[in-house]
């Protein structure tokens, strides 16, 4: 098993209706050396200009990016050499990022290689020092960009940390 720190950045605040721009995920393992970032192209004519530009491209930008069917696909392959037997998806907010990733998945390539759960690191934060009014984002070394596998690589920094120095029991 495998976890798969994924953050991505959308056009608007739910997948079919609004697009999801980009996206990385990094594998959380000693060295963060393996990751994916994609670049999609939008699938609905329907954008919010603000949720778009955290994203930090244009309109225009977008519409030249690769088609989500090659990009989700591409993704899945690499899941797939990954080698794990179960890849877990986590995320930040996998509230938000997870329906999206999902529902790319059905929709573009027919399954989704995660499966149907999701975890979530700041809820994982929260129990591990048992406060809901904590956050686990002091604990990221790499700047919150929104650049997704920045975003990513530093929600799996906190991860790591919160294994080796805090004691959480997590297979990685």
């Amino acid at each position: 098993m495998s976890y798969i720190m994924v953050d991505i950045e959308s056009d608007g605040p739910i997948p079919g209706d609004y697009s999801m721009i980009c996206f990385g995920a990094v594998v959380v393992e000693p060295g963060l050396e393996r990751s994916f970032y994609g670049q999609l192209r939008p699938i609905s004519d329907r954008y919010l200009p603000d949720a778009l530009a955290v994203s930090g491209f244009t309109r225009e930008q977008t519409l030249a990016f690769p088609q989500a069917t090659g990009v989700m696909n591409a993704f899945a392959d690499w899941i797939h050499h990954l080698g794990t037997d179960r890849p877990l998806f986590i995320s930040d907010n996998n509230g938000f990022d997870w329906q999206f990733v999902n529902w790319y998945f059905h929709h573009f390539t027919g399954s989704n290689p995660f499966g149907f759960s999701s975890t979530n690191l700041g809820s994982l934060y929260k129990g591990l020092v048992k406060d809901t009014f904590q956050t686990f984002k002091h604990l990221r070394q790499t700047r919150h960009t929104h650049h997704p596998v920045d975003d990513a690589k530093g929600n799996a920094e906190a991860l790591l940390t919160m294994k080796q120095e805090m004691g959480l029991k997590i297979r990685l």
